[in-house]
């Protein structure tokens, strides 16, 4: 995993500034699902709540998910151990994971249409819809950074710098982030269900 502090004086560890502002983030989307979930939990319980089975690609994808954050970690395993090509190749192999991500995502939502659970119906639809909508929307996101990361490698020469390590980490952070917020996510589907 990678390592949150890095500067030191005088024997303590302090956390780089950007670093703290996502871990700040991603401590507010968390919250922002617990709201969601928390909703889910709240309406269930009164009732007119219709049960279904989540269909199977949202657990397919949960493979691909939890493979693209052991891709990118290994990436970053490489570049920071002077190996270009393996680096370049797992980066580019991590962000088409992403996209088949948000691809069997939307597959699913298809899936659940077609077994008659749809958005504007049942309560219970509409949430688990709503839910992965926005956590794909946070892929989203980290493909946009999985991206400017891809634009550095192949744009510009290779160099382990203090700079560009950073600004993979703090991809590698959020990326994991929603890994395991999708881990959560879908724990929680199939617990209440």
């Amino acid at each position: 995993m990678v390592a949150i502090s890095e500067n030191t004086k005088g024997g303590r560890s302090k956390m780089h500034s950007k670093k703290f502002a996502l871990i700040v983030a991603c401590a507010s989307i968390t919250m922002m699902f617990a709201a969601f979930t928390s909703a889910y939990i709240v309406r269930r319980a009164a009732g007119n709540w219709l049960e279904f089975r989540l269909p199977t690609v949202f657990f397919v994808n949960t493979v691909v998910i939890l493979l693209s954050s052991i891709t990118l970690q290994t990436s970053y395993h490489f570049f920071k151990n002077g190996k270009e090509f393996m680096y370049k190749g797992l980066l580019v192999f991590s962000f088409l994971l992403g996209l088949l991500f948000l691809v069997l995502q939307y597959q699913g939502w298809l899936d659940m249409t077609a077994i008659g659970v749809e958005l504007t119906g049942n309560p219970s639809g509409s949430f688990v819809y709503v839910i992965s909508a926005v956590h794909a929307a946070h892929i989203l996101g980290g493909l946009a950074a999985i991206t400017v990361a891809l634009v550095q490698a192949f744009s510009l020469k290779y160099r382990v710098t203090p700079k560009r390590k950073l600004r993979f980490e703090l991809t590698l952070i959020y990326w994991h982030f929603v890994d395991f917020l999708w881990l959560y996510l879908l724990t929680f589907f199939v617990i209440q269900s």
